[in-house]
């Protein structure tokens, strides 16, 4: 797979949230979201993670620090998402949401029931 890191915020785009996820206390992964200019939507969570780190402060204890996700688009194109649990900086309007890294599309592995030799 040809991966490139991107790290770039993404716009969730509104009323796409997934509403149980955040009766639960995390995130709500948006259906459809903006990345430069361009909008995308998630047709499949292919695998989730949570990344914790210590305290801040010094005291011992771990705290939850960001939700990981590897969709896949209706484009057919593989991403890894992140939300952080604290924003970085005022500077990045409190950003949350982030393209961590993009699989090209001619390098993604063929959906369920596509054809190799499809002719488009």
């Amino acid at each position: 797979m040809d991966e490139k890191f991107v790290s770039e915020t993404i716009k969730p785009l509104e009323g796409s949230f997934d509403t149980a996820a955040m009766t639960r206390g995390e995130p709500g992964l948006p259906a459809k979201f903006l990345w430069r200019d361009k909008e995308y939507t998630i047709a499949e969570v292919l695998e989730a993670w949570k990344e914790t780190g210590p305290c801040r402060n010094g005291s011992p204890e771990n705290y939850l620090r960001k939700h990981w996700y590897k969709i896949q688009t209706t484009d057919n194109i593989i991403m890894t998402l992140y939300f952080e649990r604290q924003a970085r900086s005022k500077k990045q309007n409190k950003a949350r949401w982030w393209l961590y890294t993009i699989v090209s599309r001619a390098s993604c592995p063929l959906k369920h029931g596509q054809d190799a030799h499809a002719t488009q």
